[in-house]
């Protein structure tokens, strides 16, 4: 694999005599081993150290090709419904990269028609796939879980060597190029899984965990609202219950145990999620948190952007020209969410992704896989990142 990186080149001259040479020499052999030393630390499992410092990263890159880390593979799926199919079009474009697999889904509300138009753009790349039988997902219902593990087992068997899943919806944007988070990942551990989580429920317990509800879209085929049991139910004793933002970046290795599930932990919860309101909120939370092969791989953050309204902080505002600066400041890879073609976006594309409107069209999807250019972006995703893993955030945080 070659990725594109600056390289430091050192040149030596001399006008001077023999004995002039000796200083040099001993200079020359002191700077080699200080490069080879550093050289030989860097390593995509050491992040503590990796990304401590950026001059650090700066100088184990420009090494030699053989010591550079192995650049991930995302997959990613993209969701929309009745009306979103040219916002999952621009949404694809922005996140659009060779190396990555995407996996798009209009759910059943949404005609014939988008669908196939959706998948007529992008019939000439092979990365990208379009569900075809859609799923009928209701909002806050169970539905939603079910259409992500469906999404998951499919980008399980169609792409083999993918690392990371990130889950967007239409009114999701991206905050910097790709480039930016496959050359920040590439010296994370590929171990470590991210979202949002607590254990101090609050208000949801009697919100979220208690009710009792029933999907019509687990037996119908027209979307509805979930409805109410009347009775409550008690907090769960035989695990703990967690939960937090339904955007999520998880590994490969924890997917694979929720879909195959050699334990009956993902089964047996999956089951008490199905009368649970907004179960993507907390599926995946739970399952990592009661586990102990994947419980000290949590990294408390959802890599998004996102401003709640307040008070009580349950439903996300639209981000507009005012949150820019908060948006860049904040380092997230993803922002949420947006309205439809607001100027914001637009600022992003030309300002963050470093392309004007008229690039958004076919020529974008011919990029290099291997060619792994960073921008200034992945500075501010260092540093969020160097942030959440550091003493006082890290294990500290971890299903708490």
């Amino acid at each position: 694999m070659t990725t594109k990186r600056s390289h430091v080149r050192f040149r030596f001259t001399s006008h001077q005599r023999f004995n002039n040479y000796l200083a040099p020499f001993f200079l020359f052999l002191t700077a080699l081993s200080l490069i080879l030393f550093l050289a030989l630390r860097s390593s995509p499992h050491s992040i503590s150290k990796t990304l401590s410092n950026s001059d650090a990263i700066s100088n184990s890159i420009s090494d030699t090709a053989n010591n550079l880390p192995e650049v991930p593979r995302f997959a990613y799926f993209i969701t929309g419904t009745r009306g979103d199919g040219v916002r999952l079009h621009r949404l694809l474009r922005a996140v659009y990269h060779p190396r990555n697999y995407y996996l798009l889904h209009l759910d059943l509300e949404a005609s014939d028609a988008e669908r196939v138009d959706l998948a007529k753009n992008f019939k000439e790349v092979n990365n990208v796939m379009v569900v075809g039988k859609a799923n009928l997902v209701t909002s806050k219902g169970p539905t939603m879980i079910a259409c992500m593990l469906h999404a998951i087992a499919l980008l399980l068997k169609q792409g083999k060597d993918w690392n990371w899943f990130i889950n967007l919806s239409a009114s999701d944007y991206p905050l910097m190029p790709q480039d930016d988070i496959l050359h920040i990942f590439s010296y994370l551990p590929r171990d470590l899984n991210f979202l949002e989580h607590t254990t101090n429920i609050g208000w949801k317990e009697f919100q979220r965990a208690r009710p009792i509800i029933i999907d019509p879209g687990l037996y119908h085929s027209k979307k509805s609202g979930v409805f109410w049991a009347k009775e409550k139910r008690s907090m769960p004793s035989s695990f703990k219950l967690f939960m937090g933002s339904s955007w999520v970046v998880l590994t490969r290795p924890f997917l694979e145990f929720c879909v195959w599930g050699w334990d009956n932990l993902p089964r047996t919860l999956l089951m008490y999620y199905t009368n649970f309101l907004s179960s993507p909120e907390g599926y995946f939370h739970t399952v990592i948190c009661n586990h102990k092969d994947y419980q000290n791989t949590t990294v408390n953050h959802d890599m998004h952007y996102i401003k709640w309204d307040n008070p009580p902080k349950q439903y996300p505002v639209n981000l507009t020209i005012q949150h820019f600066s908060d948006m860049v400041e904040s380092g997230a890879p993803f922002g949420h969410s947006f309205a439809q073609n607001d100027p914001v976006l637009d600022k992003i594309d030309h300002e963050l992704l470093g392309r004007s409107v008229d690039q958004l069209g076919r020529s974008v999807i011919y990029l290099k896989a291997d060619a792994i250019k960073p921008s200034v972006s992945s500075k501010r995703l260092e540093k969020l990142v160097s942030h959440l893993l550091s003493t006082e955030n890290f294990r500290p945080k971890q299903c708490k």
